[in-house]
């Protein structure tokens, strides 16, 4: 197959040179962006007359006819054609012939291939948005089931004060929040269009670009044609926000894990969502968990190599950047399995609402609020501390809790306790008094999920 680029070549290039260069195993992703892009292309040079109208509504008809096509399997992409842009080019011109060659007039595949990828993770930004907004969805009104449910709320792993089951889902709430915020902010900087960029200094001919942008739903246009050849950051950024969105999904996973394991068994996993083993009988792994916490690092290794490959390159642009998109597909490709899963998980897991609560009365959680009682009686906090931490001490060596001691075992730490201390230390009592905004007292967690559904209708 002869180049389109061949001009001032003499020789062929290697076949091994043919498979090394191409991308169009990976790329062929991108066909729908790719003529879509060529479509506003071609109608804006024929409204600007650069090219005769009828040859522009041809050109557009025939890339319509393609994109059918291929969506219909009809087509097969050839490697020696090197990329989608070559291929669908390739393919318009021998359908039409010179007609078709008028399409790459004012343009390079450089702002080209900028403009596909820009337009993908457009698309793909809004499709995982959709996603995440499910799970917060799933969450709130998990949440809303368990505004009683009380469990041991950790610090380094152990047990620190209670709280609800409702409060820990609302903390993931947050996090999920502010990834939705991340890829909308992704969003913004990726809906700026590079076509009219050319191959770095733009073009001698009357290009409109902002009608372009406009047909193809760009807010903007680069200010820069090196920049907009070059730049490669929205793919980073679009990139870092999911690798902190399965941060969050990762950490959540690690909790599920430690939750159904018999020691915590805080809750039991749907079958649909666990596996067994293949020598052990009585084994339920939660492996869709584990999954999703070993794939993070895939999309940590993503993030990585995009950086690595963007830290040395001069302008404009450098065939380093055709490693963007395996990168980038692979990230969004994870995130978007991953999501659904987790969010079905979640949705079906049983929750043991009696093994939550007697973690919660065990390891001294209350220990906090016995400290605080003495407190409002006049005891300076220090000293507070440091009477809770004897009672403490006195607790592990005679196999007690606080709950259980005598009131004269109390006074002999310290004559200020009375009666009223048993009433402030019950963990219902330690979760229902801690109503400042942001805490877990039931009648806070309600406004907060029912801030957060008002929120998700917002969306």
């Amino acid at each position: 197959m002869a180049k389109l680029w061949g001009g001032r070549f003499t020789q062929s290039t290697d076949s091994f040179t043919d498979h090394f260069h191409s991308s169009i195993s990976f790329d062929s992703r991108l066909y729908r962006e790719d003529i879509t892009g060529s479509m506003a292309h071609a109608a804006m040079l024929g409204r600007q007359g650069i090219i005769p109208a009828e040859d522009a509504a041809l050109i557009i008809q025939t890339l319509k006819e393609i994109l059918a096509d291929i969506e219909a399997g009809h087509i097969s992409f050839d490697e020696k054609a090197e990329d989608i842009h070559m291929n669908i080019e390739t393919i318009l011109i021998e359908r039409i012939g010179d007609v078709g060659k008028r399409l790459h007039t004012g343009r390079s595949r450089n702002d080209q291939v900028a403009l596909d990828t820009r337009m993908y993770a457009k698309n793909e930004i809004i499709a995982i948005q959709a996603l995440v907004k499910d799970l917060l969805a799933t969450l709130n009104d998990f949440a809303a089931n368990h505004t009683e449910t009380i469990l041991p709320g950790y610090t380094h792993l152990q047990r620190a004060q209670p709280v609800t089951l409702a409060h820990h889902l609302l903390a993931y709430v947050e996090m999920f929040k502010r990834d939705y915020a991340r890829l909308t902010d992704a969003f913004s900087r990726t809906n700026v269009m590079p076509l009219g960029s050319g191959a770095l200094a733009t073009t001698t001919y009357d290009l409109d670009r902002f009608s372009a942008a406009e047909e193809l739903g760009f807010a903007a246009i680069t200010m820069n044609s090196m920049d907009g050849v070059s730049d490669r950051d929205f793919c980073i950024e679009l990139v870092s926000a999911l690798s902190i969105l399965m941060m969050h999904l990762s950490r959540f996973c690690e909790e599920i894990i430690l939750w159904s394991s018999h020691e915590f068994h805080f809750i039991e996993l749907s079958d649909a969502y666990s596996t067994g083993s293949s020598i052990m009988p009585q084994k339920k792994n939660p492996d869709m968990a584990e999954l999703i916490r070993g794939k993070t690092g895939r999309v940590y290794g993503h993030l990585m190599g995009l950086l690595t490959t963007m830290k040395g390159l001069p302008l404009a642009y450098n065939k380093d950047m055709q490693e963007d998109k395996e990168a980038l597909f692979d990230a969004v490709d994870t995130v978007k399995l991953c999501l659904p899963v987790f969010t079905q998980m979640i949705a079906t897991m049983t929750v043991k609402k009696e093994a939550m609560l007697q973690a919660a009365k065990g390891g001294f959680t209350n220990a906090t609020d016995a400290a605080d009682w003495l407190v409002k009686q006049g005891v300076p906090f220090r000293d507070a501390h440091a009477i809770i931490g004897r009672l403490v001490l006195y607790c592990i060596e005679h196999h007690t809790n606080l709950d259980d001691l005598s009131l004269e075992e109390y006074q002999a730490i310290s004559p200020v306790f009375d009666e009223s201390v048993y009433d402030a230390i019950q963990v219902n009592q330690c979760v229902q008094a801690r109503k400042v905004i942001g805490g877990p007292a039931k009648e806070v967690t309600e406004k907060a999920i029912a801030a957060n559904k008002a929120y998700l209708e917002a969306l």
